[in-house]
């Protein structure tokens, strides 16, 4: 005992104690924040001794030494009090503790040591004050080490090395533990014990709570824990937080956003201020009130108009309070003939409103001062009398000789919120001037075969005499589509020369030196049946030539009919013989390759979840590991994770989620695209590794691509590629194309943004579960369940008449050649979708991006033409950058290095891919004379591109047939070369010779 007093008398003052303080551990136990004594158990009673000394800020420090090193066999335990483990599962030990080194003590016998060990026992209730204690009861943690000991040379500098020492035990089932320390002959001095459990703390996410959570034992497993909105707001999504085994919230999901009238401040949502407004929920801030109008309160969802302002129902929240506009100005009129012309100008205060429309009203006045009354309805306005947006009207089939007041009345969106207030102009007008009025009606006196005898009442004219009528008729069945006329000065005709038992059409018009009037009403009358001796005359002779034309007519019939069907019995033949000798043809011109399958459309299921199960694979959902959240989509969250597949590595893949909330519907689209990428094996598609559709949330998991979508990561790395590795890029995605268009899919939206990009820059087609539907506004192009397809990815055909096809991919596909050439660039720029639309139809076609070599630009342009069957199959394209990668001296002519003027692809002749010399002989069945031309010096297409009959006797070719097929071929690529010289381009196919075999 002397000498470990001895050895303690120096231990104490040079220590610094910290405790710093972490939010995510939960102290069950901390002996430097006990003021009083522990009151720990030792056995034997003399074996630990328990020190308590004051630092200098008069805090006590409790130490638990022993150093019993001069005598063998030590067994010495130190026992805390009983620790309830409130709601942990896993506990940690932070020990505190200084060690003497052993061979620093004389005298010390053999039996010394440096380690001591850690125990623990779980058990509901405390001991009681007498129990007995059991060594065997205690489980073993841990033997601890020193990392530092100190020396006689450490005590007398007064410098001890604090060892700091954290273990885990768990998991912790009962309700409450001790702890033990076992001597077993070491010179120790315990300075410090800290017992905690970690959490992941209460914290506020996106406007969502999440209360203190306790990990789970597994540090593999996280914690799902649901958020409640902060008070003041509403959830958009489920807010969703994961609680890590360390006490830290990982991958925040869902949000919920502030409601009506509330704003978020500091992870908080206050209520708007007098003044200010929010209509809508979301994390917006309060709006100022907009002119004329204000809110007196807190938490206004609207700010309400001013006094004579108002706010149509169809006005956004947004929009500033209006007023009625005041009335018309200038309103004049003008009589010509039977029609009167009425004319105004614009209110001067039109109300702060837009949406300016008219009416007008009528009224017929007496003589004498006598009441006006309201216009019949045999007074027309043209175009109409309500809802003008011009300021004239024209006003037909009035009375003549007559006074007449109009009212106009200007009108916007708020007018029938304040009818009071409503302003008119007036104008008085007196029709002695005008033309006759309108006739009334017109009556069939009698009607024979041929003759229809008409009246009708004269029109009162007390001023003007009327000079004559005009009466128009046509048959029914003509619609008018040709018709006669009469004249009479009296009120009734006689109309002759009509066809029996038909419904003719009159219309009767009166003329005045003013002129005419409108024409009356249509009243249809037929004449009578055809029962005379000339009639029957007449029918006998019909039958008689009918007859004869009809037997004529039979005989000729007869005739073709045996023709034809001798013909379309050949032709049927012929095409069941062509059916089996070339098989079934695809619409896009290939012929499928063996064990290829067709593409199947999810939506002519009966039950669109048929078609989930058929083509994609469910997943239990404990062998996904969400990660970390990437992004957004149409349906919900997109993560990356790992799926555990039994007996194999874990692979790493992205997650798509389907948001909480969601309606039936919207789970079918969301699947839609599972439906449609199970079908697909391709290595230059995204791969479908499965769904979960039996479980919440539902997800479409599928292959991680590292490098995100191919715009972005061409953005984020511009200039950084070779042209080999722009091409190789472009050939992955003509090579999934050309699958898809193999099995008969149509992708509709092949765009930069629905190309992923993988670590070894491998090009993968994505996005396919969209439906798009054509509008009529050209700037939203089609609407998606994903967004906009914008009309500069889209070909015309597919624009104009909803044409798509492997063709119309093909154009979609130059878009994307030009994307990846100019390094993410936006097609087009800044044009409008319009501008995109008329200057596409106007011949114009995108320039070549800087660096571009020729032989791709040339390929956009042929991916571009307006006739969809002029444009190359992917199979073609895919061929074409082949023989580019395999001969990378075609690429080193770039467009910049010619001296370029405007073409379009209409002005390029429609000619095949040739590459090199051996291309075109090949296509010519010519393959033989190869060598003839290379040995001649003819290395490129346009070296040949001069030669004559005559050069091409000369280097071997005697036959006159091959003579004449070359020739011709010469001569379509002298034109075709011609072409590319008058554009400034040098044909892909002019870029490197061959040399001879």
């Amino acid at each position: 005992m002397t000498y470990q007093r001895f050895f303690f008398m120096f231990a104490l003052p040079g220590l610094v104690l910290s405790d710093p303080s972490h939010s995510n551990q939960v102290v069950l136990l901390d002996t430097t924040a006990v003021l009083g004594e522990l009151s720990w158990k030792t056995y034997p009673i003399n074996g630990w001794d328990a020190i308590t000394e004051m630092d200098e800020h008069n805090r006590p420090i409790h130490t638990f030494q022993v150093c019993h090193v001069m005598e063998p066999n030590q067994n010495n335990w130190l026992r805390t009090n009983w620790i309830p483990r409130q709601a942990a599962q896993k506990i940690y030990v932070e020990l505190r503790f200084t060690l003497r080194d052993c061979n620093s003590i004389p005298w010390v016998s053999g039996t010394c040591k440096e380690t001591f060990n850690l125990h623990y026992f779980e058990i509901d209730e405390p001991h009681g004050a007498n129990a007995h204690f059991n060594p065997n009861d205690y489980a073993k943690i841990d033997t601890i080490a020193a990392d530092e000991s100190f020396t006689q040379t450490d005590l007398g500098d007064r410098v001890l090395r604090l060892n700091t020492e954290v273990r885990e035990v768990g998991p912790i089932a009962r309700k409450g533990f001790y702890l033990a320390f076992q001597d077993v002959g070491a010179c120790i001095a315990l300075v410090s014990v800290r017992v905690y459990y970690k959490k992941c703390p209460s914290t506020l996410r996106n406007l969502a709570a999440f209360p203190d959570t306790v990990p789970r034992v597994d540090s593999s497993s996280l914690v799902e824990v649901r958020g409640a909105c902060v008070e003041n707001a509403e959830e958009r999504d489920t807010p969703r937080l994961y609680c890590g085994a360390d006490g830290d919230w990982l991958v925040p999901l869902g949000r919920c956003v502030c409601s009506i009238g509330y704003e978020e401040s500091d992870s908080l949502c206050i209520a708007c201020r007098p003044g200010f407004y929010k209509a809508f929920a979301g994390n917006i801030k309060c709006s100022k009130c907009p002119p004329h109008s204000s809110s007196h309160t807190e938490g206004s969802s609207q700010c309400h108009c001013e006094r004579s302002y108002y706010r149509a129902s169809k006005d956004p929240p947004t929009m500033a309070c209006t007023r009625l506009p005041s009335s018309p100005r200038n309103l004049v009129f003008n009589i010509n003939e039977t029609a009167l012309f009425l004319e105004w100008t614009p209110p001067s205060d039109t109300g702060g409103r837009k949406d300016v429309t008219y009416d007008v009203f009528c009224f017929r006045c007496g003589a004498d001062g006598q009441a006006c009354e309201p216009c019949n309805s045999n007074v027309r306005f043209i175009p109409k009398s309500t809802g003008l947006t011009s300021t004239s009207v024209v006003v037909q089939d009035f009375v003549a000789h007559a006074n007449y007041t109009f009212q106009i009345e200007a009108l916007n969106g708020v007018s029938g919120l304040g009818r009071s207030e409503r302003q008119l102009a007036n104008i008085t007008v007196s029709t002695e001037q005008a033309g006759p009025s309108l006739v009334g009606v017109v009556r069939k006196d009698w009607a024979s075969q041929t003759s229809i005898a008409l009246s009708w009442q004269e029109t009162e004219q007390p001023h003007a005499a009327i000079l004559d009528y005009e009466i128009k008729y046509y048959e029914k069945e003509q619609e008018q589509l040709s018709y006669s006329s009469t004249r009479t000065k009296s009120p009734s005709v006689i109309v002759t020369g009509l066809n029996p038992s038909t419904v003719y059409v009159f219309h009767v018009r009166a003329r005045t030196l003013a002129g005419y009037s409108s024409y009356s009403p249509k009243f249809e009358f037929a004449t009578g049946d055809e029962n005379s001796e000339e009639a029957a005359d007449q029918g006998q002779v019909l039958v008689i030539v009918t007859a004869t034309v009809g037997g004529f007519s039979l005989l000729i019939i007869l005739t073709l009919f045996l023709l034809i069907s001798g013909r379309c019995q050949w032709y049927i033949k012929s095409k069941i013989k062509s059916e089996d000798k070339k098989g079934t043809q695809y619409q896009n011109g290939h012929v499928p390759f063996p064990g290829s399958k067709t593409y199947i459309d999810p939506d002519t299921y009966e039950d669109p979840s048929q078609a989930v199960h058929e083509f994609a694979k469910e997943i239990d959902p404990s062998r996904i590991q969400i990660e970390r959240v990437i992004g957004a989509g149409e349906f919900g969250e997109v993560c990356s994770g790992q799926l555990r597949i039994p007996g194999k590595k874990e692979i790493p893949v992205a997650i798509k989620t389907l948001k909480g909330g969601y309606t039936e519907r919207q789970r079918r689209d969301f699947l839609r695209e599972a439906s449609i990428m199970g079908q697909f094996d391709n290595p230059n598609i995204i791969r479908l590794q499965g769904v979960v559709t039996k479980s919440r949330p539902v997800m479409i998991v599928v292959e991680y691509m590292e490098n995100g979508s191919l715009d972005s990561f061409l953005r984020k790395h511009d200039g950084h590629f070779t042209v080999i590795q722009l091409v190789g890029m472009l050939r992955g995605i003509a090579s999934g194309m050309m699958y898809l268009s193999d099995i008969g899919y149509v992708h509709r939206d092949l765009a930069a943004r629905n190309i992923l990009v993988d670590d070894n820059l491998v090009c993968k087609v994505s996005d396919f579960g969209l439906s798009r539907v054509l509008e009529d506004d050209p700037e939203a192009a089609y609407t998606t369940t994903g967004g906009k397809i914008p009309i500069r990815w889209t070909a015309p055909e597919a624009i104009a008449y909803r044409k798509f096809s492997s063709a119309s991919d093909a154009w979609s596909y130059g878009i994307v050649m030009w994307e990846v050439m100019s390094y993410g660039e936006r097609p087009y720029w800044e044009m409008s979708n319009q501008d995109v639309i008329l200057s596409i139809e106007e011949g114009y076609r995108l320039p070549a991006p800087m660096g571009c070599p020729v032989a791709l630009h040339q390929l956009m342009l042929l991916c571009w033409q307006k006739e969809r069957s002029r444009r190359p199959q992917f199979n073609d394209v895919v061929s074409f950058l082949d023989k580019l990668i395999r001969n990378p001296s075609s690429l080193l002519t770039l467009v910049e290095d010619v001296n370029s003027f405007p073409v379009t692809p209409e002005d390029m002749p429609d000619y095949p891919l040739f590459i090199s010399i051996g291309d075109w002989l090949d296509s010519l069945k010519m393959s033989q004379y190869k060598n003839n031309f290379i040995a001649a010096g003819y290395t490129t297409l346009d070296s040949i591109s001069t030669m004559s009959i005559d050069d091409v006797r000369r280097i071997g070719v005697s036959l006159i047939g091959h003579q004449r097929r070359i020739v011709s071929s010469i001569q379509a690529l002298r034109l075709q070369f011609l072409h590319v010289q008058q554009s400034g381009f040098h044909e892909n196919w002019t870029i490197y010779p061959e040399e001879p075999q």
